[in-house]
């Protein structure tokens, strides 16, 4: 099974480009706007999945395996067609998690169908359509794979408890990647990338919801459960670092660059991102701090008025089988949200395959678990507040 390119085009993590995104969005969630929220009668259609079998699925780029001579064929997906009789429609089409909002809103605040059964964005956006009431619940008795395999650190998010309208399609860690050789020391703490060796050569990352948690954490805040005086805590010491000249610039994904030069020493990351860039140069490590690190995920929804909810909700659990959800994570490298996934791979013939199943940024460790949080999510009525403030940081 391949391993994906070293250097992906798009963030599955995107940044808030704008504040005017922000504010159309808290307007639309928490403004009193009577045609964006949809009662729980009003999201479901008449269901074809009998008699249609197909489905429409809009994902990320490069966020399922494909094969190894002909990156057009996606061994995964094929088997699933092959078995079930689905043909599936899958369209990379998701670059920005405020765009694809852009491009499907309307039609879902109008009480109309997007053209899509499937969908996968971050989970802070996914808790705005929750919010909205623009997906469907899921019927669990149709997917005892989920209801088994699911891992037990994102069963239940603060905006969606009991995960009834979202399953985590991949997830991931923010953390801090440096470049062990250059720096010539551990990092193990939040505060260490404040100290006087690093200064001018750390980067944090520009995006509000990628950024905060990580932060908070390093100053011992239970991210689940934050509040105003914690996010405003982190906005002042974030002003005093770029005001003393110790954040060299805030990023988007490509961190990776400035990390890979040597321009940066350390630097807020994904843990997928790491994964791929030790494939080239072992001395970068990534750490998951002492005081802990986020665990986030982007998930699959069912957007309101889809056609083929029954087909959809067959195509999330056939990838939570253990056997499937093996030969993705070998492909895109996340945090497997099966960890179940783990003893498959680990039985693999290929060493290097098999050697996955022991990369604890693939399968967290006991240990690692410990310090992993997922974040209570930032509300539609905090959010103009803190991305105005925010933004004006960073620059944005």
């Amino acid at each position: 099974m391949p391993l994906p390119p070293k250097t992906p085009p798009f963030s599955r993590r995107s940044l808030l480009r704008a504040f005017g995104g922000a504010a159309f969005l808290g307007g639309v969630a928490g403004c009193g706007v009577p045609a964006a929220y949809v009662a729980a009668g009003d999201r479901a259609v008449a269901d074809r999945s009998a008699i249609d079998k197909r489905l429409n699925w809009a994902n990320w780029p490069l966020y399922i395996d494909t094969d190894d001579d002909d990156t057009t064929k996606r061994p995964t997906l094929e088997a699933f067609e092959k078995d079930t009789g689905i043909s599936v429609d899958y369209v990379e089409e998701i670059n920005d998690n405020d765009e694809f909002f852009g491009k499907i809103s309307p039609a879902l605040m109008n009480h109309q169908q997007t053209g899509r059964d499937l969908i996968v964005i971050s989970d802070w956006m996914c808790a705005r359509f929750v919010r909205l009431g623009w997906v469907q619940e899921m019927d669990r008795a149709s997917q005892p794979n989920v209801t088994e395999y699911l891992d037990p650190l994102l069963r239940s998010p603060a905006f969606d408890p009991g995960r009834r309208s979202t399953v985590p399609w991949q997830s991931g860690i923010t953390g801090i990647a440096y470049d062990r050789r250059r720096l010539g020391r551990e990092i193990r703490h939040v505060c260490d990338l404040w100290a006087s060796d690093l200064k001018g050569r750390v980067t944090l990352l520009s995006g509000l919801d990628e950024a905060f948690a990580l932060l908070m954490q390093g100053n011992g805040v239970d991210i689940t459960r934050w509040r105003a005086a914690d996010f405003d805590k982190v906005c002042d010491q974030v002003e005093r670092y770029v005001a003393d000249g110790r954040i060299r610039r805030f990023t988007g994904n490509d961190y990776t660059k400035d990390l890979v030069s040597g321009d940066v020493l350390a630097c807020q990351a994904y843990s997928g991102d790491v994964i791929q860039l030790q494939a080239d140069n072992p001395d970068i490590r990534f750490v998951v701090p002492e005081e802990g690190a986020e665990l986030w995920s982007d998930s699959l929804m069912i957007p309101d008025r889809a056609l083929h909810k029954a087909n959809a909700e067959r195509l999330i659990d056939y990838y939570y089988d253990p056997e499937v959800a093996a030969e993705l994570a070998a492909w895109v490298n996340y945090v497997c949200p099966v960890p179940a996934a783990q003893d498959v791979l680990a039985s693999a013939k290929d060493e290097e395959t098999a050697s996955l199943a022991e990369n604890p940024l693939i399968f967290p460790d006991t240990e690692m678990r410990k310090r992993l949080a997922v974040a209570r999510d930032i509300t539609s009525k905090e959010r103009v507040e803190y991305a105005k403030r925010w933004n004006a940081i960073v620059g944005l």
